[in-house]
């Protein structure tokens, strides 16, 4: 049997011997062509285009057939006849590429949710353009009203805020139009806040308030504060915004969850997005999740990880472990922790300052102690752990902290699959520990031409270039790398961030990383049969597989064939979640 690295179920080439051991006892499952009792008329029949199954087995075909949740069958148009009868619903492709539905391998999904119902302020070319959304959303607010918001970036602006601050602005603009409305806008990267006077004051912010642990108030050479917050100084506001919600219901506030997971739920299936891993959650958001479940709601199927912070963790741990509740729709056996911040607003924990920073190497904003912690309980309960480590010494820390771990309980943590969320930036000798440690890279690909425009300048030109983004280097030394968005750090499109791994060209024209890019098949790996094994999925989903759940996505445009130039051009035109039509894309 040929095998190329990473097309065997995103699994390296270490690991194919142990799967060959017990492949005769998962291949007959997942044969391309069913039994001949199994020889039934499908639910569902696609035929007529191109199917990419990310299945060597069977890599490309003409049609697929479903039955229930799960595909029946792989293969040309001419023998998928055999399952058509007179009540199977047939779409025909008419040439179009069918893939396995996209994993969202890292994202916030009632962040996406509440990003609907919040300011939103992603497309902000400009400070001018924040401060005239502000203005709009105060002519709209009650007195006294908090107006929050998110998406923000100042290294996206042109021009540069002035005056700035270490680069962020200030709030005096932000002030002026909102007197009497606290207004508190968090960084499109999740790590910092922007807040105006009346928010400062309602949390008791002054120029005597010190940085709390993990955290830093931006200040003027007057050591006031500018608004800007960055990493666990944001949670300063915290009592102050809870308080203005207090005469809130339970039923208020659970009905307004559900409604931001409904609106995230919307979102995912019309990019194509049919399972999203969930990255920290608390107990009340699980039991969200199996209450639309349980209502029917929620179709999308969700791989959480549990907060770190959450109270009485290990208490937590074994109560809420399930693996494929509600017909595979929720799966929880992960924990999120963290052990820096974002490069955006210089909170990644660097082994060098910032180039553009020289007094600052970004912040360790959890104690490595407390994360060592949250191993230890995740090998005790069969967990595993996914680090948000996005500095090169925040990942050389993770990766020594998994070492460590593994050395203290060796048999708990074989074939754990350990990952670090991110793994944006490396140092080259931290490279191949991942792949000795089994550690999955769960990176998002779409940020390296978001940020890549300012990354240099938080760098430098020679950091950059060895350090940043490496899917390359990470790939070739055997390391499993799955995509994903971050979302609502940014739009929970997979096509741009596919794009972002495989052609790398940002706003501006360049390419920041040529040398680290991979092949569009590599790219699809990433975000299917990758991101499942990731998840310990990969028998189940990823691939467009007989007996595997149908979870298949059919696009505008074939993005392993088409020019470069052509692929951010490519939309969803439908996407099945167990053999159930979930988003049809309305007519041009």
């Amino acid at each position: 049997m040929s095998l190329h690295r990473h097309s065997f179920l995103g699994i390296r080439l270490t690991s194919f011997l142990s799967l060959a051991a017990t492949a005769t006892l998962v291949m007959p499952t997942f044969a391309c062509r069913p039994a001949e009792d199994a020889r039934e008329p499908a639910d569902l029949v696609l035929r007529g285009g191109r199917v990419v199954t990310v299945d060597p087995a069977l890599p490309d075909a003409e049609a697929v057939a479903m039955r229930g949740d799960r595909i029946l069958f792989v293969g040309s148009d001419a023998e998928v006849g055999a399952f058509t009868g007179p009540r199977t619903d047939v779409i025909d492709l008419a040439g179009r590429l069918a893939i396995p539905g996209f994993i969202e391998g890292h994202g916030h999904l009632m962040g996406l949710g509440q990003s609907r119902l919040q300011l939103d302020l992603m497309a902000t070319a400009s400070y001018e353009d924040l401060i005239g959304l502000v203005t709009e959303a105060v002519a709209g607010a009650g007195p006294g009203e908090w107006i929050v918001g998110r998406g923000w970036h100042q290294s996206k602006w042109n021009p540069a805020p002035d005056p700035a601050v270490r680069g962020f602005q200030t709030h005096d603009a932000l002030s002026e139009v909102s007197p009497d409305n606290p207004v508190l806008l968090r960084h499109a990267s999740g790590h910092a806040s922007f807040a105006n006077a009346r928010a400062m004051e309602l949390a008791g912010v002054t120029a005597a308030t010190p940085d709390p642990d993990g955290g830093e108030i931006i200040r003027d050479a007057a050591g006031v504060p500018t608004g800007i917050f960055v990493e666990t100084a944001a949670l300063l506001f915290s009592e102050a915004y809870a308080a203005s919600r207090e005469n809130m219901t339970s039923a208020d506030r659970q009905a307004e969850n559900m409604r931001a997971l409904l609106l995230a739920q919307e979102e995912a299936f019309s990019k194509g997005v049919t399972s999203f891993q969930d990255a920290g959650v608390g107990v009340e958001t699980l039991e969200l999740y199996r209450k639309a479940i349980d209502d029917g709601d929620l179709k999308l199927r969700v791989w959480a990880m549990v907060g770190a912070g959450v109270p009485n963790l290990a208490e937590v741990l074994p109560a809420v472990r399930v693996v494929g509740y509600g017909g595979n729709r929720l799966t929880v056996r992960a924990i999120k922790a963290y052990s820096d911040g974002a490069l955006g607003s210089r909170g990644a924990w660097l082994l060098d300052p910032y180039e553009d920073d020289p007094g600052n190497s970004g912040h360790n904003t959890v104690p490595l102690e407390d994360i060592a912690a949250v191993i230890r309980l995740a090998l005790q309960h069969d967990y595993q752990v996914g680090t948000h480590a996005i500095g090169d010494r925040a990942n050389q820390a993770v990766l020594d902290l998994y070492t460590a771990a593994f050395a203290e309980m060796p048999d708990a943590g074989e074939g754990v699959r350990f990952r670090i969320e991110h793994s944006q930036i490396l140092s080259p000798y931290d490279v191949p520990r991942f792949a000795d440690l089994g550690v999955v890279a769960a990176m998002q690909g779409i940020h390296a031409i978001s940020d890549g425009p300012w990354t240099p300048d938080r760098l430098g030109e020679t950091r950059t270039l060895e350090r940043a983004y490496q899917f390359r280097d990470l790939i070739d030394a055997g390391v499993t790398v799955m995509n994903g968005t971050d979302t609502p750090v940014e739009d929970v499109n997979p096509i741009p961030s596919f794009y972002g791994t495989v052609v790398g060209r940002m706003n501006n024209g360049e390419v920041l990383n040529p040398d680290q890019l991979m092949t569009r098949m590599e790219g699809l790996e990433a975000y299917t049969i990758n991101a499942a094994y990731g998840a310990h999925e990969e028998f189940s989903k990823g691939s467009i597989t007989p007996g595997k759940l149908a979870d298949v996505v059919i696009l505008s445009q074939d993005i392993l064939e088409i020019p470069d130039e052509e692929i951010l051009d490519t939309r969803v035109d439908l996407t099945i979640v167990g053999g159930e039509i979930v988003y049809t894309r309305a007519s041009d």
